[in-house]
Order: C-alpha cells, then structure tokens, then sequence
C-alpha cells in the first residue's frame, strides 16, 4: 500500500481533507495516509512554516496530498508551494479544467489540460531594490532544460491521453530571449510527434481566444507567469477554483494540491467545498495507476452534481454543506 504524505493545511484545509479522506475510505483507495504539518498552522506547531520533518516525508514516500496554505502578502514567510515546488524540482504543473454537469457557466465543451513549467520564469524570486521604495527589478529565467521537459510532458501525456494538439503559449514578440527560447525548443520538439497538431499563440490572443472559443483548446503549455495566469483563467470557464485540481509532478516526487485559497473567513462553519480538494485527489490517484478507482470516484461527483445537486454547497448552486456533499458521494460509491 503506498504511503501518502497529508498536508491538510490552513483555513478550510482541515475540513475538506476530511471530506477528502473519507470519500477515499469508501472508494477502497489503496492509501495509507501520513499526516505532516506546513503552512500557518506548523508555524504554531513547529515554529516554522516548512517543517524539515515535512520535508523528510515527502523525499521519503515521494508523493503527497497537499491542502490550501496562507501565504502573506507582502512580509512574511515566503510561498510554501513555491519553496515546495522548487525543492522538489516540481517542474510541471498540470491543471486540467473541464465542463461539469450540474455547474453552470457560458461554456459548454470545455475539456483542457494546461501545463505550466513550474521552476522557472519570474517566479525564482530574484529580485532586489534598485533604489527601495522607489524602483525594484526583477529576473526571469528561461533555460533550455526547462523548457525541454515541459514541453515533452505536455506531448506525452497528449500521446498518452489520445489528445489532439497541443497549444504553446509565449511572447516571443516582445520577450524574445526568455520566451523566445520557450517556443523554439517547443518547435524542434513538436517534429517529434507528427501525429500530434501543434500550434503557437501570443499570450495575449490566447486570453482572448480562450474565452471566446475554449473548446478548441485541448492540451496547453507555457511559461511560470502565463501559466499560473492562464490556469486560473481556464478554472473560471468551468466553474472557479473551487472544482478543479491541480497536480506538482517531478522525476522523483509528486505533490497534488488544492489551489484555491484558505478561506479563513467561513473555516470552520462546515460549508467549505471539498470538490477541488477531491478532483486533486483524484488525479494523485491515477498517478499511482489506481485508475479505476479514480474513474468511479469521477463518476460519482458527475452523479451527485446532477441528481443529488441539493446537497452540494451553495457556492456551486446547493443547499447543503460540506458533509451532505460528501456523504451524497459516499451513498453514490457505497449504495
């Protein structure tokens, strides 16, 4: 049985990942969960917001199940999932983004998987004071490296997944050394899968595109910035961040994470929605090839946001809360 390390994390964290643990008790997912602590809540706990003993478990088990954590804006410790990602070499973030019944939105044929390079870009935090509190630089960095194996991820999870183009994202026009380089590495690598239609857009264009006509995209790649942006954007058109997953994938660890925020504002009232927190699970368990498993858990959501919808929280057009939706899912599994 594999070992899962559980960040049940700030906020609402604690809330869904018990929505989540018990949905996946139902389901016979084979998970033996080890629980470790980051974020606000290992500050109090631990005295620091990234326990080494964290750490430890992740290198350990190589996978883990990470719950929203608070990040201060402005002062204060820097991004957990940041420094998580960077340690770990997550260099692919995968975000899939795909119509719900039961969820109202404009878009009806929504079904992308977004990969965003997750190490590089803006995002390495180099930055410094030009003159303090009057002009600041920052560096992005774009390597070959990176960029290689991003895109090839991209391509051979479309290869895997019998996805028909995949859409690089840049802006070569302006940004040509960083981006630039991005999408000629994505040329070159895109001769070695014929079968498969490639094109390329400005990342301007693509914000557009992507809300005019969202279901001709189907596998998307780009940079650290444009990618954090661009998957937001894509969870918008199928519902918001509260129903869709996320997953942080490297050669030695994995992380899946929910990626709306803590919500420390209706924590604990129990009408916090479990169901990114669980789409995030799910994805985790294809990841350890427990894909049946995965897909019967898929189709009781779609069961329950169409013939059970009272009892789905009201941010999705319920009336229940946090535990009738997920008991709603628990009798759709275990009748």
């Amino acid at each position: 049985m594999p070992h899962v390390v559980l960040i049940p994390g700030d906020g609402i964290g604690p809330e869904i990942t018990e929505s989540v643990k018990k949905i996946l008790h139902v389901a016979q997912a084979d998970v033996q969960w080890v629980e470790c602590a980051a974020g606000e809540a290992a500050v109090t706990s631990h005295g620091n917001p990234l326990p080494e003993e964290t750490i430890q478990a992740i290198e350990r088990h190589r996978i883990a199940l990470k719950g929203p954590l608070t990040t201060p804006v402005g002062a204060g410790f820097r991004s957990i999932n940041v420094a998580l990602r960077q340690h770990f070499d997550l260099f692919a973030n995968i975000r899939p983004a795909r119509t719900l019944p039961g969820i109202d939105t404009p878009f009806r044929h929504v079904d992308m998987v977004l990969f965003r390079e997750n190490t590089q870009g803006l995002y390495i935090g180099r930055e410094r004071w030009v003159e303090e509190g009057q002009e600041a630089e920052s560096l992005a960095v774009v390597s070959r490296k990176a960029s290689e194996r991003i895109i090839k991820e991209a391509f051979e999870y479309a290869t895997r997944h019998g996805r028909k183009k995949v859409s690089l994202i840049h802006k070569a026009n302006i940004l040509k050394f960083t981006t630039g380089l991005f999408l000629e590495v994505g040329r070159e690598i895109a001769t070695q899968y014929p079968s498969i239609e490639f094109e390329d857009l400005i990342i301007d264009n693509m914000a557009m595109q992507m809300v005019m006509r969202p279901e001709r995209f189907d596998v998307i790649v780009t940079t650290n910035m444009f990618g954090d942006i661009l998957s937001d954007l894509a969870s918008g058109l199928v519902g918001g961040l509260g129903v869709t997953g996320a997953g942080n994938v490297g050669e030695s660890a994995a992380i899946f994470e929910a990626v709306h925020g803590s919500a420390p504002d209706i924590a604990g009232k129990g009408i916090a929605n479990p169901l990114a927190f669980l789409f995030s699970a799910v994805m985790m368990l294809d990841h350890l090839d427990q894909n049946k498993t995965a897909e019967r858990i898929r189709a009781a959501i779609y069961t329950v946001l169409q013939e059970h919808k009272s009892d789905c929280t009201a941010d999705i057009g319920g009336e229940g809360q946090t535990k009738s939706f997920t008991d709603a899912i628990c009798n759709v599994l275990s009748p």
